[in-house]
Formats: structure tokens, sequence, C-alpha cells
């Protein structure tokens, strides 16, 4: 209608600019781009800078190099603009929490005689590696079951050796556990001894040395993870709270609930704390110990000897 309307042409002559360049070149130069391109679809919100799907068509592939630039500096620009928007809600989050009380979740190891023993031996720099390591995989494995206490069980009732009906409990469901890198490596000594068939998935967080935000370098989760019923999350320590938020959003992504999720770590500053369980307040922490915020990681060093 609009070549008719517009343009001044007959059918005969639609159909032929059709039939002799329009499909002709369609299927010569874009059609075959589909199986690298995937669907493209432009939205209104290209206008504000973003794209509706992750995958984009360049004419001409590499050699558009005025192209390929457009579309690297916006995305350097989006990602500048994310930054900044990260450090400015953190620090903001910070100031929200800065004198609020422990959530409930928040959940501290007992502080017993035994306890506050091992914890002497781990903080003193004369421990030898040796020793270091067997008392952290002997805590590693009480705060993971201090976390396991706030499992989901189901009743159950077993007849006992001498006859007897014995009412309990089994877990319900499944549960695993995600190591964040390469501390939370500590953990698995102790997490095989409490639950030798867990599965474990893995996540790798750095943080920029220019601006300090975690970046997310690895993933590797169990397939069905969002079916767990309970998912540990092993870290020894926490400070400002920015790698533990991250890698619970991970999660989240993944389908997993935050009310599934036990945060377990060794060592965590208040405003750390504060900061997850204000954005997420169904995620539970076990922790041993509070400690001031940004406290230097010393965990791994010590128990990887490097």
């Amino acid at each position: 209608m609009r070549d008719v309307k517009d343009r001044g042409r007959d059918i005969e002559g639609c159909v032929k600019q059709w039939t002799s360049f329009v499909k002709p070149n369609f299927q010569r130069h874009v059609y075959p781009q589909r199986e690298n391109a995937g669907e493209c679809c432009m939205t209104h919100a290209d206008a504000i800078g973003l794209w509706a799907k992750k995958d984009i068509i360049i004419p001409r592939g590499i050699d558009n190099r005025v192209a390929i630039d457009m579309v690297v500096k916006h995305i350097q620009l989006l990602l500048v603009k994310k930054s900044r928007n990260h450090q400015n809600d953190l620090k903001r989050l910070g100031q929200q929490v800065e004198d609020e009380p422990l959530s409930q979740n928040a959940l501290l190891l007992k502080q017993s005689k035994q306890i506050t023993a091992i914890s002497t031996i781990l903080q003193n720099p004369l421990t030898d590696d040796v020793d270091f390591i067997f008392y952290f995989d002997r805590l590693s494995g009480l705060l993971v079951e201090r976390a396991l206490e706030n499992l989901h069980f189901d009743l159950k009732a077993v007849r006992t050796p001498q006859g007897t009906e014995y009412q309990g409990l089994e877990t319900k469901g499944e549960t695993s556990a995600v190591i964040i890198l390469r501390g939370g490596s500590c953990f698995e000594t102790g997490l095989k001894r409490v639950i030798p068939d867990c599965k474990i998935g893995r996540l790798l967080v750095q943080s920029d040395y220019r601006t300090g935000e975690p970046e997310l370098h690895y993933a590797h989760l169990p397939d069905d993870i969002s079916q767990h019923s309970s998912v540990l999350l092993l870290d020894p320590q926490m400070s400002s709270g920015g790698a533990a938020l991250m890698t619970v959003r991970v999660l989240v992504d993944h389908g997993v609930e935050a009310s599934s999720i036990v945060f377990v770590t060794y060592s965590a500053g208040k405003m750390g704390l504060n900061r997850l369980l204000k954005v997420f307040p169904d995620v539970r922490v076990v922790v041993c110990t509070i400690v001031e915020d940004y406290h230097e990681r010393w965990i791994e060093k010590r128990y990887f000897g490097c």
C-alpha cells in the first residue's frame, strides 16, 4: 500500500520489486544471521539505552568497526552507570542500618567455653598450620550443624530394634551447599563430615580493585537447585556484605527462595549483616563471632597457607 500510495508504483511493480530485490537480499544477507544472532527485538526500551534481547545483528560482522565501537561504548557507559548506582545504594544502605540492632535472623553460635577455646586457637598467630586446619574444620562442622537446625522437617515414626515405635523427624526435601570461592572452600571438610552426600555448587566473586564493587566471575550450581528445600551459602568471613548480597541475588535469580537460604560464616561485621538482612530479610545467617566492619580477610590465607 505504501509503494502504491507514496511511490506511484502499480501492483505489478510492487511484486517485481519484492521478487527481484527484497526477498533475494533477505535470503542472502539477513536470514543466514539468524543462527548466530537468535531473535532480536528492539522496543521502546532502546530509547533509554536498553536492549530488549541479549543478541543484536551487526551488518558485515567484524569488518563494521564503527558499529562495533558504538555498541562497546554503549555497554561501557551502562556498566559505569550501574557501578556508580551500586556504590551509592550500598552507601545509602549502610547509613540506614548503621544504628539498627541485629535482625532475629542473625543467629550467633552459642559462645560456650569450647567455642571460645577454639576461637582462641584460631586467632592466635602462633598456632601452627596443622592445628589451625584441624580446629577450623571442627568449628566449621559445628557451624554447619547449627545451620541445619533451620531446615524443614517432617514427622516420621520408626520401629526400633527393641520393637518399640519412635516418633522422630526427617529432613524435608534436599539440602545443598554453595561455596563462595576461594574462602568458602575452608568449609568443605566440615560440610562433608555433617552431610556426606551434599550436592555442592561454587561461585567466584571478586571485588574490582578500582571501585570495590563485587563482580561475579564464575558460577556452577546444581541443575535442580531451585527445587532444594534448603541451600547453605558458605564463606568464612563477611565484611561489607557486598559479596554476600551478590551471591544471594544469584541464588534468587536461579529460582531459590530467599527463605530457603542459610548463610554460614565464621565472622561478620555488623554493617554487613544488617545490609544483607535489610535487602533479604528472609535469609538466615549463622555466624560464630561479630567483628568490626571492613575486617581484613585472613582465614583462607591461614587455612591454605597462601
